[in-house]
C-alpha cells in the first residue's frame, strides 16, 4: 500500500472516530429534535387540511342555514317568524335587538310636520336622517336644524341628523331616488348598527309605537325586505318605460315639471321591469348592495331609471326582483295604509277621522297621507301611540310623569320593549304575509 493510501486510511479512521465519538454525545438530542421537527411539519400539513375542511364545513353549514331561513321557507313561514308574548316587556341582548334607520323627507312648509313625524317614530335605538328639499327657504331649513339641535334627547343620544345638502326633489323623476340613495349612504357611513331602512314623508304617520315595531321585528328574519312589487305591464309600460324624460331637478335650482321628449325607446331585454309603492322597508344588506353595486347592476338600473317616469316606483323594485340573491326576500307589501282616489287610483287621498277604524283594522304600522295637524293625528297620538309629550309610549322612558313631567326625559335600557295592542295587530299582519302561500308574495320568476 502506498504512503498516500496508508495516510488516507489513517486519517479516515481518525476522522471517522472523531465523528462517531462526538455523535455519541448528542445523538439523543439530535433524534429528539428530528422527532419534534417531523411532528411540527405533520401538524402544519394536517392542520391546514383540517382547517380547510372545517372552514368548508362551517361555510356549508352557514350557507345552508341561511338558505333555509331566507329562501326555502316559501311553503312554511315558521323560519321567518317567532311567536311572541306581549303580556310582559320583552328584553333582548343589545346586539340582538333590531335597529331601524329612518329617512323623513319634506318640502316647503313641512318643517313642523317633519318634527311631529320624527317624534312619533322616535326611539333611542334607531337612526334618523331628515331631508328638506331645496324648494324650502333657507330659514325653514335652519329652523328644522335648530329644532333637532335644541332637543335634549336628540343631543344626548346623537341619532338624529339633518342633511346639510338640500336637493331639489321631483317625485316622478330620479331626483327622489338620488336623495334616498344619498341618505342611505350617509346612514351607512355614520352608523354600523342598524338592520332595516324605512323611508317616510312629512305626510306619513305611525299607527304603532316603536316598541311594538321593534318587538315584532325582533322575531323576524333580518333578510326580509318589504317592498310592494309587480311586473310593469299595461298602460304603465307604455306611459312610463317608453317615453324618454329629463328631470330638470338634476340641474336647475327651481322645481319644474319633467321634460318629455318626442322620441320613445324600446323595452329592455337584459332585465325585467317591476313597479310598486315608493314606500319601502329594506334590509341593510340590500341597500348596501344598491350603494356598492359590486357587480354594477344597481348602477346600470339607476342609469336606466334616470330617464323613467315615476322612477321611485320602480328602481328598488327592479333591482331586487332581478337579483337572485334577494328575489325570495321581497315581500310584496309597503307596510302602509293608503286610501286611493276614485279610478284610476293614481293619487292617495288625505286621511281623516272617518278613516281611523280602517287604518287600525289594516294592521299596517304606517299610514299616509295626512294633512298638517289634522285632528285624526291627535286621535292616533292618544289612542294608538300613548303620546302625551314629545315621544310615543316606550319602555325606554323611565322618568316620572308627576305634575305633567315628560317620562322620556329620563332614558332607560333601549333594548327593553313594552309591546301593546299595536304589536298584536302587527303580528297578525305578518302571520298573513308569511303564510303558506308566502312564495306568491315574493318576486315572480
Amino acid at each position: 500500500m502506498s504512503i498516500f493510501g496508508k495516510n488516507f486510511k489513517k486519517h479516515a479512521n481518525v476522522y471517522s472516530g472523531r465523528i462517531y465519538n462526538s455523535d455519541r454525545k448528542w445523538i439523543i438530542p439530535f433524534f429528539v429534535s428530528l422527532l419534534v421537527w417531523i411532528t411540527l411539519i405533520s401538524a402544519a400539513i394536517f392542520g391546514f387540511y383540517s382547517s380547510s375542511s372545517s372552514s368548508s364545513s362551517s361555510y356549508n353549514h352557514d350557507s345552508s342555514h341561511f338558505d333555509i331561513v331566507s329562501f326555502a321557507k316559501s311553503d312554511d313561514s315558521s323560519g321567518f317568524f317567532v311567536d311572541m308574548n306581549i303580556e310582559k316587556p320583552s328584553e333582548f341582548p343589545k346586539e340582538k335587538a333590531p335597529r331601524l334607520a329612518y329617512l323623513i323627507s319634506g318640502t316647503k312648509g313641512d318643517s313642523k310636520r317633519m318634527m311631529r313625524t320624527l317624534q312619533a317614530v322616535y326611539h333611542p335605538r334607531n337612526q334618523y336622517i331628515l331631508h328638506m328639499d331645496l324648494e324650502a327657504p333657507p330659514r325653514e331649513r335652519l329652523e328644522l336644524t335648530m329644532a333637532v339641535k335644541n332637543d335634549p334627547t336628540f343631543s344626548e343620544v346623537e341619532n338624529v341628523r339633518v342633511m346639510a345638502q338640500s336637493n331639489l326633489v321631483t317625485y316622478k323623476g330620479p331626483t327622489m331616488i338620488a336623495t334616498t340613495l344619498q341618505a342611505i349612504a350617509i346612514l351607512l357611513k355614520e352608523s354600523l348598527n342598524w338592520d332595516w331602512f324605512i323611508n317616510l314623508s312629512a305626510s306619513d304617520y305611525p299607527l304603532v309605537t316603536q316598541d311594538d315595531l321593534l318587538h315584532v321585528f325582533s322575531n323576524l328574519s333580518r333578510t326580509l325586505n318589504f317592498i310592494e312589487h309587480t311586473k310593469l305591464s299595461g298602460w304603465k309600460l307604455n306611459q312610463r318605460a317608453k317615453p324618454i324624460i329629463v328631470d330638470p331637478g338634476l340641474y336647475l335650482s327651481k322645481k319644474s315639471d319633467l321634460a318629455i321628449t318626442s322620441q320613445r325607446r324600446s323595452l329592455p331585454t337584459s332585465f325585467k321591469l317591476f313597479t310598486g309603492s315608493a314606500w319601502v322597508m329594506l334590509t341593510r344588506s340590500f341597500v348596501e348592495y344598491c350603494i356598492w353595486g359590486y357587480d354594477n347592476f344597481p348602477r346600470t338600473i339607476l342609469m336606466y331609471y334616470t330617464n323613467f317616469v315615476s322612477s321611485p316606483e320602480g328602481y328598488f323594485h327592479t333591482v331586487i326582483c332581478n337579483t337572485e340573491e334577494f328575489t325570495k326576500t321581497a315581500i310584496s307589501h309597503d307596510l302602509h295604509y293608503i286610501a286611493w282616489d276614485t279610478p284610476p287610483k293614481q293619487h292617495p287621498r288625505y286621511l281623516t277621522i272617518k278613516d281611523f277604524e280602517k287604518m287600525v283594522n289594516s294592521s299596517a304600522p304606517f299610514a299616509r297621507k295626512f294633512q298638517k295637524d289634522d285632528v285624526v293625528l291627535d286621535k292616533i297620538d292618544q289612542e294608538l301611540l300613548g303620546r302625551t309629550h314629545r315621544f310615543g309610549r316606550g319602555a325606554w322612558c323611565v322618568g316620572g310623569s308627576d305634575r305633567g313631567s315628560d317620562p322620556c326625559a329620563v332614558r332607560g335600557d333601549d333594548s327593553v320593549f313594552s309591546p301593546g295592542k299595536g304589536a298584536v295587530r302587527l303580528n297578525e299582519l305578518f302571520v298573513e304575509l308569511l303564510s303558506d302561500d308566502f312564495g306568491s308574495k315574493t318576486c315572480p320568476s
